[in-house]
């Protein structure tokens, strides 16, 4: 499966962003998705993760409350919906499938599929 994300931008501390990941293939249901972020100097970490038919969502400490993942299997697409965003969100945004049967997973390495990442800057 290839994943295209999009969505990332400038914008103020306390703005909103949505960001978007568009998968190809016919089986997009199949695939449990995440998305992670890296910011500069650091280690990619877990952000959050959506089981295969959507009703379940896991999120990393740092962002449960702000961020809500979602995804339309009609559309091949997972969402991050980002609100009252910090400085210490900026990152490069990445999202993931899984094509195990498990779930959740919040290590990168169990991940099989990943986007090409999309920037997401806050100003403070």
């Amino acid at each position: 499966v290839q994943l295209q994300a999009s969505g990332g931008g400038l914008v103020q501390a306390g703005g909103s962003l949505r960001l978007s990941c568009a998968a190809s293939g016919r089986t997009f249901s199949s695939y449990a998705m995440g998305w992670f972020r890296q910011a500069p100097g650091k280690e990619r970490e877990f952000v959050a993760t959506i089981s295969w038919s959507g009703g379940s969502t896991y999120y990393a400490d740092s962002v449960k409350g702000r961020f809500t993942i979602s995804r339309d299997n009609a559309k091949n697409t997972v969402y991050l919906q980002m609100n009252s965003l910090k400085p210490e969100d900026t990152a490069v945004y990445y999202c993931a499938a899984d094509r195990g049967r498990s779930w959740p997973k919040v290590l990168s390495d169990e991940y099989d599929y990943w986007g090409q990442g999309t920037l997401v800057t806050v100003s403070s």
